[in-house]
């Protein structure tokens, strides 16, 4: 008797697409309670800098490079690398992201994505943090 497998219809693209969802979505739950018990955790003991955010994103880095080498099915791959980092850090996309950029040697592209990334994200904070302020009426 042949077994039914759900990798199958994953790779093939026929696995219904809420139910792709449903298991993106619970990767992504699952990933951002981690983030708020480990970040929570830490940042009751150093409260003057953001240290669980940085360990976060650090530690999400490692485990996108991780579920990244590992010989995984397409749809524990996709649970874990879209959902579960996606939920737990988005700054591990960045990493992943960087990293084949330099393995390839698109060293311009290392340097546009990483001071990009940083600079630009911090223009749309404040920018961000403005249009907030200017909708409550000056007010922080």
């Amino acid at each position: 008797m042949a077994t039914f497998s759900w990798s199958c219809l994953w790779a093939s693209g026929r696995l219904p697409s809420m139910l792709k969802l449903l298991v993106l979505a619970t990767g992504g739950a699952l990933g951002t309670l981690a983030r708020y018990g480990l970040n929570g955790l830490i940042s009751q003991r150093f409260a003057t800098f953001p240290l669980g955010t940085m360990i976060v994103n650090i530690t999400g880095c490692f485990a996108i490079g991780l579920f990244a080498t590992l010989a995984l099915r397409s749809e524990w791959r996709d649970f874990l690398m879209i959902g579960f980092c996606g939920g737990y850090t988005t700054f591990s996309s960045f990493g992943f992201q960087t990293l084949n950029l330099a393995r390839d040697g698109q060293w311009l592209f290392v340097a546009l994505n990483v001071i990009g990334s940083n600079a630009l994200g911090l223009l749309a904070v404040y920018a961000g943090w403005v249009c907030g302020r200017f909708l409550n009426g000056g007010n922080t």
